[in-house]
């Protein structure tokens, strides 16, 4: 019976980490002086950091969302993702120009 309760413990930490913001990448082997972004297949030196075109920010050692992602905001508002400053923007439904206030978010 404990090996069914720690199993369930493990696959709950398990769906947690699944949804987080964040993503390690395989250690550097020794000598490596530079890596390569997993989405846009571009070079870095070891120990920079970067933006990538899938608004991730990068290191050799890993990656993480750049932006948040609004979940609460007035049912009269949408949310649009602008990817070139890697945010999303939430406005009137029928008025873009008329921001609405965000009440909650994930990510960043």
């Amino acid at each position: 019976m404990e090996k069914y309760l720690a199993l369930a413990l493990l696959f709950c930490a398990l769906a947690s980490l699944s949804d987080a913001s964040c993503y390690a990448k395989a250690p550097l082997q020794p000598g490596m002086t530079h890596c390569q972004d997993d989405s846009d297949n571009t070079w870095h030196p070891v120990g920079s950091s970067w933006r990538n075109s899938k608004c991730l920010d990068c290191s050799c050692n890993g990656c993480c969302q750049a932006f948040t992602t609004p979940t609460r905001f007035p049912s009269d508002c949408v949310s649009v993702f602008d990817s070139a400053a890697c945010k999303f923007i939430v406005h009137k439904r029928d008025d873009p120009t008329q921001l609405c206030p965000i009440y909650g978010g994930v990510g960043k």
